[in-house]
């Protein structure tokens, strides 16, 4: 009943946003949910609610449904329409009759509905159920959020978003057989660098190459797979594929290439200027998955498209780009390159015909 007072409650530190456009309403909540240990703001009107809404979002709103100019329905279809708003549990208070009304409520978004005069204790049940659904949520939403931040310092934004979206496929063991393209970039010179300098100079050199290395991976979509030594592994057209993967690898190889010339040139270090980079680009069918344990998997590609791949970068020297047979002929119409001899690689019987790649065609049209 509306004298009643909440008594027994403990005490929160929960912000609820009471609004009604009658001022004995508003001040009597106010006081029974201030003494059960809430944070009470109030508004007399919807305009005046959505106005604090933004200023700062409360935990809970109770909502009057007849209000004069916004009423209590548009109020709350505003607030649920919002990404910021839309998980504020808003319960609806009226003191009409009609049906109708308790269904449009729901219809507009409402997660409960009261009816004047309720009791206060009701009330408070149904704000504290309320409250706990929402902690709940929100106590997921910073652990995703987390997860969201761990994942995309190892892999891209697409790959991250697919994980979380479909975890029970991307988190678990095993492959699937899919065409990629497979991209090796290692650093020549660096083993000569690393005995020659101290180690934390090494590490530092190798941090800053590799963290520009990446961005290009992930700014052309394709998936970081691991770093090796001083070489780098990445991967394109899974898990999310493009019509273009296998020039996207190419743009990305010659970004690399550009990106690595402008550290070397910054002097960031005097030993950096003897190295270089040498690319191997390969596409072909492989497994792509979850390889390892159910407590340290590596998504990554298994198959012979990545060993000649992996091959293809060791024939590279220092700045140059290395196509595999089928990379060059899904990409020959926009670059130019030169047809090598035929040459055996270890771990295959037949020779391999490969391209070295000279530059794009009509480059300014690709940046």
């Amino acid at each position: 009943m509306m004298g009643q007072s909440l008594v027994g409650e403990e005490p929160k530190s929960y912000r609820i946003l009471v609004v009604d456009d009658e001022v004995p309403n508003l001040e009597l909540l106010k006081a029974q949910l201030t003494r059960a240990g809430y944070i009470v703001e109030m508004a007399q009107s919807g305009h005046e609610a959505m106005e604090k809404v933004q200023q700062q979002v409360p935990d809970l709103i109770l909502l009057d449904v007849v209000m004069p100019k916004v009423d209590g329905f548009e109020v709350c279809s505003l607030l649920k329409s919002d990404v910021q708003t839309r998980l504020v549990p808003v319960v609806m208070i009226t003191g009409l009759e009609d049906k109708q009304y308790k269904i449009r409520s729901l219809e507009v978004g409402a997660d409960d509905f009261l009816k004047k005069p309720f009791d206060l204790y009701e009330l408070l049940a149904r704000v504290r159920s309320l409250l706990r659904i929402k902690a709940l949520h929100d106590r997921l939403e910073k652990q995703n959020a987390l997860l969201h931040n761990v994942l995309t310092r190892y892999m891209a934004e697409d790959l991250t978003h697919h994980i979380l979206h479909d975890p029970e496929k991307y988190l678990k063991l095993g492959g699937e057989s899919r065409v990629v393209t497979v991209l090796f970039a290692d650093i020549r010179g660096f083993t000569r660098f690393s005995e020659r300098y101290a180690p934390t100079e090494v590490v530092e050199v190798l941090n800053l190459i590799f963290s520009e290395l990446t961005k290009v991976v992930f700014e052309f979509d394709g998936t970081f797979d691991k770093y090796l030594g001083d070489a780098i592994m990445a991967f394109f057209g899974a898990p999310v594929s493009h019509d273009d993967d296998a020039f996207r690898a190419v743009r990305a190889a010659i970004a690399m290439q550009r990106v690595f010339q402008k550290i070397i040139e910054q002097d960031v270090h005097v030993g950096i200027r003897d190295l270089g980079l040498g690319i191997g680009i390969n596409t072909g069918e492989a497994i792509v998955g979850n390889v390892g344990s159910e407590k340290v998997m590596d998504y990554t590609v298994i198959g012979d498209t990545a060993n000649v791949a992996s091959r293809l970068q060791e024939v590279a020297v220092k700045g140059q780009i290395i196509l595999g047979q089928v990379t060059y002929e899904a990409v020959k119409e926009h670059v130019e390159a030169v047809e090598q001899l035929q040459q055996y690689i270890e771990g295959r019987d037949d020779p391999i015909i490969y391209y070295d790649l000279k530059k794009l065609v009509n480059a300014a049209e690709f940046g």
